[in-house]
Order: C-alpha cells, then structure tokens, then sequence
C-alpha cells in the first residue's frame, strides 16, 4: 500500500477523514506511525496530497488530508482481455490499475472455459476491490472503467466500435504478422486473448472492426507475463 486512498464515507469533516481498518492495520504495523507524523495520501478519483496522523485511538486512526497534486496520467491505452482463469484474473485487474490503464473489457472467446463467468470473482465488489489495490499500488487515484462482456460476438458487432475510439487498434496473435510498435503514446487498443488464443473466427470478426494482428516475439506467454510486457513495450509509461 503506497497511497491511502480515501473514500467519500470516510470523510468525517472537510479536512479529517477515518481510516478503514485495513489501512489502519497498515500504518500501525507496517508504516508504524504515530500521532503528528505525515502519510502519503489520496482522494478517491481526485487529487493526490498530504496526509498527517492527528490521533490513533485504540484501533481508530483519523488523518487530516490536504490537495497537493493531480493523480498521475492515464495510460493511453484501452485494454480488451478475453477472461482468464479467475486465480489470474485478480492479478491481472491489480496490474492493469497500477499500470495506469483505465478503460477495460473483459470478454468471452472461444477457449474461455464457461465456469469463468460463473466465478465469484466477478462480483462488482471484488472486482473493484481488487482496482483499488493496483491503484494504491501506483499512487493513482483515479478507478477505472470496467466492462464484463460475455457475448462475444454482440459485443464487438454492436459495441466495440464506439467503445475503442480512436487510435490504432491492435491484436497480440502469434503468427507471420509486423511486429509490434514501441512507445505509443496513445490513443490505442490492445485485445489479448485467452491462454489457448484466439480462433480464427475471432480474428476477423476483431479484423474486421480495425484490428490488426501483431506479433511479439516468438515465445507463447501465459496472460499474466504477456500484459505487463506487452504494454511496456507498446506503451510510452508515464
């Protein structure tokens, strides 16, 4: 945790704030601050600033907090992620938020195992959950935009275009295709498929709503390895 993120029912007046018992549970045990010292802080899609502890009552903290600065920059980038196993799936919602991405799909394929979609993990308040963790991770403030899409087909036919945008569009697939480009600065859209890729009718369903298919290097990358190199090679990081 590099940042308390400060939630709006938090706020006990216009300059103190409580802390939830996670993040005081942190301060105690791991920063191991006391009554007066300063803290790193955040208000939740708002600016970044400076937190001071003023008391610590048995396991009740209360911070003053004041605006600084803006959050850091947004990754240019939009992400369409075709569902993963769900053990994976928190890893890579907490890397995709620390990344900076802020605008994300998840999507059917093919080669999703259907159980995915029946997953606790896809409750909307452990979905967030694990988004706050990747921004308290990077010092960001800002939550991203999720998006469950478990029809294929409709969703690229019917609501992939407006969501995209502009900006290239882009398809990690292994095979005789350009390389990647480096150090984008954005606007553009990365799709990743599944662990066993995507089919050919995918292909050109996303081809034919402007993706194009890119190669990056000859491994075959678990989608926990692949979205972190993929992006930092894409992308110019802020």
């Amino acid at each position: 945790m590099n940042l308390l993120l400060l939630h709006p029912d938090q706020r006990l007046d216009d300059h103190l704030w409580r802390l939830d018992p996670r993040q005081a549970g942190h301060v105690r045990t791991v920063l191991g601050l006391t009554e007066g010292a300063p803290c790193r802080a955040g208000l939740l899609n708002g600016p970044l600033g400076e937190g001071r502890i003023e008391s610590i009552k048995n396991n009740e903290i209360v911070i003053s907090f004041k605006a600084v600065s803006q959050p850091p920059a947004p990754l240019g980038l939009n992400l369409l992620l075709a569902l993963p196993r769900p053990k994976m799936l928190k890893r890579l919602l907490i890397d995709a938020a620390s990344l900076g991405i802020k605008r994300l799909v998840l999507v059917n394929a093919w080669k999703v195992d259907k159980s995915y979609w029946r997953t606790p993990n896809l409750k909307a308040d452990l979905l967030r959950e694990k988004l706050l963790l990747g921004l308290e991770q990077a010092g960001d403030t800002v939550l991203p935009e999720l998006v469950l899409a478990p029809r294929f087909r409709p969703f690229v036919e019917d609501d992939l275009d407006a969501w995209a945008g502009a900006g290239p569009r882009l398809l990690a697939h292994p095979g005789d295709h350009p390389a990647l480009p480096h150090e984008l600065d954005g606007p553009a859209t990365l799709a990743i498929g599944p662990e066993g890729g995507w089919t050919p009718f995918e292909v050109e369903l996303l081809q034919a709503h402007g993706f194009l298919p890119r190669r990056f290097g000859t491994r075959i990358l678990r989608v926990e390895t692949a979205l972190p190199a993929l992006v930092g090679a894409l992308m110019r990081l802020p």
